[in-house]
């Protein structure tokens, strides 16, 4: 006998474990795919012996475009009316799930020997069909949260999973992946990361698919009803309102300064275990345990959001970020099992409150969504998480460009793979801290003095949007 299904007031199925393990599916699958551009830079720079300056500038140009692409796509959702047999948002996450079965692996087509023009063209050409593919997926994957529950409490759970969703699917590449591509020197061996990433991409798909299938979409996609009479939709208009958008920005800013320190420092912090640390294969185990704290605040997001707020809580965990990060420049890191385990020790903290902040993130961009129509008039699901993409994506790709620059400044050449030398080893024990810093300093100012959605003030929205929905219904 089927089990009974039970409904809430307004005769959806019960929120509950169901929903937060589908949304956390979800990202599981988006880093399926999404982990694998860690491993971008030293398998351009080392394994197919690309310029540092050469894959910067490409790798600059890629991103740039795209950032752009997301709030186009954004807004290509936004402006969709067509009637859907579930709903729109997981039509195009299925569409681009798809793609994702093999976008990553276009990115890790292992021709060492091919002439620099053309392995140009496979560098491009990959990296914008695999963005292209998870753009479809991602941009309304992170709107989905704000669609399917409007209680607070739920939306942190949501957030919640999805931040669980991310660290194991990020924990599965993270562990295996180092022991898997280097070989007992250190070096690299590129051509096992194309395999890799073909299966890391079935595995999205499936993952994908059972997030599909088990979301419930508790709240009207646009709850600002459509008449003949009403404008068209604007993007640039749009635009100006996310600008003018404190919680939207100030989760940006938030969101810019994780992802410098987390992509900004991924090339360095590799060459670091190559040639500092001299074990790579560490370097997965190492952040996996530096991790731990994340999974740990998970099961109590939701009740300390429900009594201190996410604001409240988020800003403190970005304080405790920037205390554990100084601890990164100036305490003694020798290149060691005693500089290691300091190390270890300050990632513990730093994740800790990183943690604090990465349960609650998505659900802050969820309330900035709300916020938006609270006092602009329209949702805008699409638009408003697309240009948070956006600014994230000229995070994750001007980061990397960037400190690779900063990496050829200080000594660092792809072609020598883990033989860097020990003062460009230091260099980059020493790069890796001071951006781990900037990221949280970014963090506490976006979440601490920008974003203006306290407890008080969220749930006032909150009331008064029902209030607003119900006599629109």
């Amino acid at each position: 006998m089927a089990k009974e299904v039970k409904l809430d007031e307004k005769g959806f199925r019960k929120f509950g474990m169901r929903d937060s393990i589908a949304y956390a599916a979800g990202d599981f699958g988006c880093n399926m795919s999404f982990a694998l551009k860690s491993y971008l830079i030293i398998f351009w720079t080392q394994y197919m012996g690309m310029d540092n300056n050469l894959y910067a500038a490409l790798l600059l140009l890629v991103q740039v475009w795209d950032a752009i692409n997301d709030p186009l796509i954004g807004s290509m959702i936004d402006a969709d009316r067509r009637q859907y047999k579930r709903n729109k948002f997981l039509q195009y996450i299925w569409l681009g799930s798809i793609g994702l079965l093999v976008a990553g692996a276009l990115c890790f087509i292992p021709w060492k020997g091919a002439p620099a023009m053309v392995k140009n063209i496979l560098f491009l050409a990959g990296y914008v069909l695999w963005d292209a593919f998870y753009t479809v997926a991602n941009v309304p994957y992170g709107s989905l949260l704000s669609l399917i529950s409007d209680n607070p409490g739920d939306r942190a759970s949501l957030s919640a999973f999805r931040s669980i969703g991310s660290l194991v699917g990020n924990m599965v590449a993270m562990i295996t992946i180092p022991m898997l591509i280097y070989d007992a020197s250190n070096n690299l061996m590129g051509d096992r990361i194309f395999i890799i990433a073909l299966v890391m991409g079935v595995l999205g798909f499936l993952a994908f698919q059972f997030m599909i299938k088990n979301t419930e979409i508790r709240c009207a996609t646009d709850n600002v009803k459509t008449t003949e009479e009403q404008p068209k939709f604007n993007v640039f208009k749009a635009m100006g309102n996310f600008m003018k958008n404190r919680p939207a920005v100030g989760a940006t800013l938030a969101a810019m300064g994780m992802f410098l320190g987390m992509q900004g420092a991924t090339a360095a912090t590799q060459v670091m275990f190559q040639s500092y640390f001299q074990d790579a294969s560490l370097q997965g185990l190492v952040s996996m345990f530096s991790m731990i704290p994340m999974l740990l605040f998970t099961p109590l997001a939701r009740k300390l959001v429900l009594k201190f707020g996410k604001k409240e809580l988020s800003t403190f965990g970005a304080l405790v970020s920037v205390v554990a990060c100084a601890g990164l420049v100036l305490l003694p890191i020798t290149p060691n099992r005693t500089g290691m385990l300091i190390y270890v020790a300050c990632q513990f903290v730093n994740n800790m409150g990183m943690g604090i902040y990465s349960v609650v993130s998505w659900s802050l961009m969820g309330d900035a969504i709300d916020y938006n129509e609270w006092k602009n008039g329209v949702r805008e699901e699409g638009t408003v998480y697309s240009l948070h993409s956006f600014f994230r994506k000229l995070a994750q790709g001007m980061g990397p460009s960037v400190v690779l620059v900063i990496m050829g400044m200080l000594g660092y050449v792809g072609a020598n793979g883990a033989n860097q030398g020990i003062e460009v080893a230091t260099n980059m024990r020493y790069l890796v801290a001071c951006l781990y810093l900037f990221s949280a300093v970014m963090q506490f100012v976006g979440l601490g003095l920008v974003y203006n959605l306290d407890k008080k003030t969220t749930e006032q929205m909150t009331k008064e949007l029902e209030a607003k929905h119900a006599a629109n219904a």
